[in-house]
């Protein structure tokens, strides 16, 4: 599916979070690309930056909350149902309940967004993710 509009992303099975996890315990075996990340509260909202590199492939830590995705750039999102190709701007409303794999053609921006009441960046990653241990610049 070639990404034209605004879209959802479902939640995911488990079934599926679990073959995510799997990719990624494979993907560690490889050499790692630190991906700068840009974050911060303002008026409510938690919004977070990453740069991935073209030809490179991430996998996202496990969502728990609905969020806003914008992608800037040429990519392939598994949507936990099928790939989704992204090339220019789009914007994404996500379930909770996902865990994605992100293969960069071109350099994307990914930048997600949702309101909160957390007090602190590292308060704000907590709500987000079960898996806030696993995020590069924790806390930061």
């Amino acid at each position: 599916m070639m990404l034209t509009e605004t879209v959802s992303i479902p939640p995911m099975s488990s079934e599926m979070i679990a073959k995510v996890r799997a990719i990624e315990h494979l993907s560690r075996k490889r050499k790692q690309v630190k991906i700068p990340v840009h974050h911060y509260l303002h008026g409510g909202m938690y919004v977070r930056t990453v740069r991935i590199p073209a030809g490179v492939m991430i996998t996202g830590v496990h969502i728990v909350i609905e969020t806003n995705l914008v992608v800037n750039g040429h990519a392939m999102i598994h949507s936990g149902v099928e790939w989704v190709e992204t090339d220019g701007y789009a914007v994404l409303a996500c379930a909770a309940n996902r865990k994605q794999i992100f293969v960069a053609i071109s350099d994307i921006d990914l930048t997600m967004f949702f309101p909160t009441d957390a007090k602190t960046v590292k308060e704000a990653e907590e709500r987000f993710t079960d898996e806030s241990s696993s995020l590069q610049n924790r806390g930061e």
